[in-house]
């Protein structure tokens, strides 16, 4: 546990040697961290942080959802593990995240890695046309539904994040394993960090990314996520940023695609330690 500015202790996770750093930044927002798996793959080449974003998992909440206090928790947290300059590693809204990140902190990013992200162009549509007729509108009622139960609950996750996975004979499966895995989902937080992506949008700060993006960055996607991949490569020919979108993987290309993933993080991480 780590303190910020504000008292609030924020869960945090420490793996791997001791040579130049990598801070991971989950998904949401609003739910807690799940990238061990991902830490894992990189954790001999360098040190490794993993934590719960303020408000979700085992980290604290004090004063407003506001973006600018999660990369205000980030600076401390580079403060407290001893890191001038870290190599950042974000997926999905982390990949949000880490750009916002850059843009206001350019001297302490040395690396950056996008994972699934980010999505600067509308992407539920390809969600929506995953699901059945009837598995939507079961959606839609559990949406409705004030007070869910828990098994409600873990359905209604579980029917918004199994069209994530490429891998359609198992998304229901790993689908369900996060829901009951990542809760309880800060749903308020959720909501207005959108917001603030919303009123402060990435595509009008793309050109002072590309100025500001660190030497052999690197965004990497599934073919078969969802969200769609031209997005991605759309996004990497603005900013000039090499793009890795793998065949027959989604949103989490580390479930079905191991080892050709691995292969392709692990080379974007090296090249950008050094």
């Amino acid at each position: 546990m780590i303190e910020m500015d504000d008292g609030v202790l924020l869960r945090t996770w420490t793996v791997g040697t001791a040579a130049p750093g990598v801070v991971m930044l989950h998904g949401g927002p609003g739910v807690p961290d799940y990238l061990a798996p991902v830490a894992e793959l990189v954790e001999d080449l360098c040190v490794v942080h993993r934590y719960d974003q303020r408000g979700t998992g085992g980290s604290g909440w004090v004063g407003e959802r506001l973006l600018s206090r999660h990369i205000q928790d980030l600076v401390s947290l580079l403060d407290a593990w001893g890191h001038d300059r870290v190599v950042l590693v974000g997926h999905s809204y982390g990949t949000n995240l880490a750009s916002y990140f850059l843009l206001a902190h350019p001297e302490r990013v040395a690396g950056l890695v996008l994972l699934a992200g980010p999505f600067l162009d509308p992407w539920r549509d390809g969600a929506r046309e995953r699901r059945t007729a009837e598995q939507q509108a079961r959606l839609d009622e559990l949406d409705a539904t004030a007070a869910r139960t828990d098994a409600e609950e873990i359905e209604y996750l579980t029917l918004s994040w199994f069209t994530d996975h490429a891998d359609r004979m198992r998304a229901w499966a790993w689908a369900d394993a996060s829901a009951r895995m990542l809760r309880p989902v800060n749903y308020a937080m959720n909501a207005q960090l959108n917001a603030a992506m919303r009123d402060a949008p990435l595509e009008a700060r793309v050109p002072e990314l590309k100025q500001l993006l660190p030497p052999g960055a690197m965004i990497i996607g599934g073919v078969g996520d969802s969200r769609p991949a031209d997005a991605l490569r759309r996004l990497g020919t603005l900013l000039d940023c090499e793009v890795d979108v793998i065949e027959n993987a989604g949103h989490f290309p580390w479930l079905e695609e191991p080892d050709r993933f691995a292969a392709s993080f692990r080379s974007a991480v090296a090249r950008q330690l050094r």
